[in-house]
């Protein structure tokens, strides 16, 4: 049996300056002992070729939840009990959100999708990244390059990407806190490297939010119990309102840019995937930016579209139509009894691609996509 690894314990050493010898050489010693250095170059910010690659049923995989302590706090904003799908904003107003989620399940080793990021910088676009915690540890030097970024923010998308709507009460604690911890970790260790980004004077982590405050449920899918546990540490749900489809291999660019582009408004919240699964958004990115710029939006984070306007919250989660998510019920129950390996049939998911209606706004058809 594969033993669980310690990754927090193995990545993340109590000293600083051991740490910046170990890792990078004398002058990152020098940089733990005061002066600062540069935590990457241009070119280490960049898209690697083979980093969107998923990797399944790795023994690298196998990563034990980090232990710590979250201290409850008041949820942020006044969403109450449910999940944020859109705001609505003063007259005028016309700032929206993108996000990307960053989902690592417990067979595998999500990819990183850099070129969508390196576009993002290139365009000017703040984004929001919902990272799973164990997709932080396994990828922390991105994490880290996320985090500090000041166009972009961190929010927490579970541990291993369960389905908190048939999880144990346990199980649904790890869940939830675990990201937490494990941001904290690889915050940590961008702290102790006392770097700062290219053209910058300030350290990297303190462009970092010391906290992540936004939550995403695995599958869109949550029920009473998982609204609550979110809700008592803290974190504010946030679902959307418009969905690019594209971790649906057969979601062509040019259908992904007419989903979305229909179907923002202001105040919206669009979701898309940056772990290797999603399969177009390359390709039609560019095109959907270009397109909402040319209609006057403005791109926003989570955490600035929440503060612009007042919150518009559902006690249920669902993609287009209430109990759309409901089909991942069995997914979850499954991925559960599988004990993290990988189902045996050839949709890492188990679903059919054909099982789902047609989108009543651009009329394609495709299931329910496993956000």
């Amino acid at each position: 049996m594969t033993q669980p690894v310690d990754f927090a314990a193995r990545r993340y050493p109590v000293g600083a300056l051991l740490f910046a010898l170990a890792v990078f050489g004398p002058a990152g010693a020098n940089a733990a002992g005061g002066e600062a250095a540069q935590c990457w170059s241009d070119a280490a910010l960049h898209h690697r070729a083979g980093d969107e690659r998923i990797q399944h049923n790795v023994a690298a995989a196998v990563i034990a939840p980090p232990k710590g302590q979250i201290t409850p706090r008041p949820a942020a904003g006044d969403a109450g009990l449910g999940a944020v799908r859109r705001v609505e904003l003063p007259p005028g107003s016309k700032k929206i959100a993108i996000t990307f989620d960053l989902c690592e399940q417990p067979h595998e080793i999500a990819g990183y999708q850099g070129a969508l990021v390196d576009l993002l910088r290139e365009q000017n676009v703040k984004a929001t990244f919902f990272a799973g915690g164990k997709w932080m540890l396994s990828h922390s030097e991105r994490a880290q390059q996320l985090m500090s970024d000041p166009l972009f923010e961190l929010g927490n998308h579970s541990w291993e990407h369960r389905n908190l709507r048939v999880t144990p009460a346990d199980v649904m604690a790890n869940e939830i806190t675990a990201p937490q911890l494990a941001y904290r970790a690889v915050r940590a260790d961008l702290a102790a490297k006392r770097c700062t980004r290219p053209g910058d004077d300030v350290l990297a982590d303190k462009r970092a939010p010391k906290e992540i405050k936004l939550f995403r449920f695995p599958y869109g899918a949550c029920n009473p119990a998982s609204l609550n546990a979110v809700a008592e540490r803290g974190l504010t749900a946030i679902q959307w309102d418009v969905s690019a489809g594209d971790p649906w291999p057969k979601m062509m660019a040019p259908m992904m840019v007419k989903a979305v582009v229909a179907g923002v408004r202001p105040g919206s919240i669009v979701i898309f995937h940056a772990n290797g699964r999603g399969w177009h958004t390359q390709e039609a990115l560019p095109e959907i930016i270009a397109k909402l710029k040319a209609k006057g939006f403005e791109f926003v984070t989570v955490s600035e579209l929440l503060a612009a306007g007042k919150p518009v919250v559902d006690a249920r989660c669902y993609n287009a139509k209430p109990g759309d998510t409901d089909r991942y019920d069995m997914v979850g129950l499954n991925l559960g009894k599988r004990g993290g390996k990988r189902p045996a049939t050839a949709d890492p998911f188990g679903l059919d691609p054909d099982a789902a209606p047609a989108n009543p706004q651009t009329g394609w058809k495709a299931r329910a996509e496993p956000y």
